[in-house]
């Protein structure tokens, strides 16, 4: 008999001021494996946005949201590297500002299908603070 595990895992890079402080994996949701194999037939979307919040609830394999979503950006740049896809999006000074705990990546600008997520120690974003984040998929 023939076994292949394949699994997609992620993690993120969060960056304040082109500072980095925080590194944290996350959790592939069943609603995004379930985008992956409908991608595999070319019958979704690619993944566009990526959104902050604060909510605190563990992730879970059945969440299709974020728990409190604050903001939502669309993605600066897409990079396939070998069995790995990075998704890096930008928040500019003045723009989602609060302390921040969640995080996912959509395939729309509201609503859509949440490919990941993750949930965090607290990133406080203040009014004068950029951040970025830079999330790796990759498939194994």
């Amino acid at each position: 008999m023939i076994t292949d595990d394949l699994k997609l895992t992620g993690a993120l890079t969060i960056a304040l001021n082109d500072e980095i402080v925080q590194e944290t994996e996350n959790l592939v949701v069943t609603a995004g494996k379930n985008w992956v194999a409908d991608r595999m037939n070319n019958a979704n979307t690619v993944m566009t946005h990526m959104a902050v919040g604060t909510g605190t609830t563990v992730a879970a394999a059945g969440n299709t949201a974020l728990v409190t979503e604050t903001d939502r950006n669309a993605l600066t740049s897409t990079t396939v590297t070998a069995n790995a896809v990075a998704y890096v999006a930008t928040w500019a000074a003045g723009d989602a500002t609060a302390a921040l705990t969640e995080a996912g990546i959509f395939d729309a600008a509201s609503s859509g299908d949440m490919l990941a997520r993750t949930v965090f120690s607290v990133v406080n974003k203040g009014a004068a603070d950029s951040m970025t984040i830079t999330w790796t998929i990759t498939v194994s």
